[in-house]
């Protein structure tokens, strides 16, 4: 059961537009980078596209507004829990996210490659971490894939171009060459097809709009 702090963090995530998505102690789960205290992750959920589009950053015209938003934002929910933020972005180097979240029991490598997670499923997007020194309590994970129970897997077979596909590993070159063609409009505009055919995707409530600027981005890199 988690301890009051943790409730208290979840809920001031929440009201920023956040959700906690994964929680571990460095000192019983070894991870990289950190040895003690209590690591929680947060990302993007239902709520992230109504607060981001409300905040300065969204129409400022400035590079990077998401990983702004995100660094003002987290950064105001350290110093209100007296802990330090940690970011997916700004490097090198770079905090070893991908390590944290495995570790945490709720993210895991999806047969495609990419990760996915318990409640967000392939629409998964950490925007950063609070440490905190102390060790609080914090709610058990499953640690169980939910590609395990996964009918179909249709994530395997969902990319037009197959780019992403359990038989090899990513192609880049293949993706962004589709992205460039008229064919590729609908991944631009919605999201990649491949994310998108998770069922467990829809738990991030995730619109066209908000698809779309992380596609532009993605495809700017």
């Amino acid at each position: 059961m988690a301890d009051a702090l943790y409730t208290h963090i979840n809920k001031q995530a929440e009201a920023s537009g956040l959700i906690v998505m994964g929680a571990l102690h460095p000192a019983r789960v070894p991870v990289k980078q950190l040895e003690s205290g209590t690591l929680i992750l947060l990302g993007a959920g239902k709520g992230f596209w109504p607060a981001f589009c409300g905040a300065p950053e969204y129409d400022d015209a400035q590079r990077d507004p998401v990983d702004r938003w995100s660094r003002r934002v987290i950064g105001a929910l350290a110093q209100t829990f007296d802990a330090r933020a940690h970011f997916p972005f700004g490097g090198p180097p770079y905090a070893p996210f991908i390590d944290w979240a495995q570790k945490s029991g709720r993210a895991f490598t999806s047969p495609t490659g990419m990760l996915v997670h318990d409640i967000v499923g392939l629409m998964i997007s950490y925007r950063g971490a609070l440490h905190l020194e102390a060790e609080i309590a914090i709610p058990p994970a499953t640690g169980q894939s939910p590609c395990l129970t996964c009918a179909g897997q249709p994530c395997t077979t969902a990319c037009p171009v197959g780019a992403l596909a359990a038989d090899h590993g990513y192609d880049l070159a293949a993706c962004h060459d589709f992205l460039d063609s008229a064919a590729g409009t609908d991944c631009m505009e919605r999201g990649c097809a491949v994310r998108r055919a998770c069922p467990l995707s829809a738990g991030a409530g995730r619109s066209d709009a908000q698809s779309a600027l992380h596609m532009r981005s993605f495809h700017r890199r």
